[in-house]
């Protein structure tokens, strides 16, 4: 296999990271939940205040190609605030694509984001996966991550669209 490059995305990523959000949510069997769009992802992650930051994993072009490289896994983080633990990075997704699996990517990436969370001074940081993804959570447990279900019983909630919506009396 070609030396994979775990980056910073950049604004020119957006297609390819959109791309890999599809396929995961296809993955996750939610495709019918992507709302998002490649202008939304632009203006979202690299306008004036980024409310998030990516990170790409991608291949150098094969010989002859003038397409440039193939992004092939993605890491989408952003910061959050514990009223206990202070600062900490949020990996809302992470994703490899399924003939890259198994090859470290997705390791390397992880890495990357703790790296970001300590040297942005970070205490921790947190990801979710559903609970079917038996090989995610082997791997998260295997680099060091507590389930904070099985230790503590957190669940995760969301207000969503209507719920929102009545909540704020509109």
């Amino acid at each position: 296999m070609a030396s994979v490059r775990i980056r910073e995305a950049e604004e020119g990523d957006c297609g390819q990271i959109l791309r890999l959000i599809r396929e995961l949510a296809e993955y996750e069997k939610l495709s019918d939940q992507v709302q998002i769009s490649e202008e939304a992802l632009r203006a979202d992650g690299f306008g004036e205040n980024p409310l998030y930051r990516c990170l790409v994993a991608d291949l150098p072009p094969a010989s002859g190609d003038t397409q440039g490289p193939r992004v092939v896994g993605y890491g989408l983080y952003y910061f959050i605030y514990s009223t206990w633990k202070g600062r900490t990075v949020y990996l809302e997704d992470i994703y490899v694509t399924p003939e890259y699996r198994g090859q470290g990517i997705g390791s390397k990436i992880i890495r990357r984001v703790a790296q970001v969370a300590l040297d942005q001074g970070c205490s921790q940081f947190r990801l979710a996966v559903l609970d079917w993804n038996q090989r995610a959570m082997a791997l998260y447990k295997a680099l060091g991550a507590q389930d904070l279900t099985e230790a503590e019983g957190w669940h995760a909630f969301t207000f969503d669209g209507e719920a929102m919506r009545k909540l704020a009396g509109k």
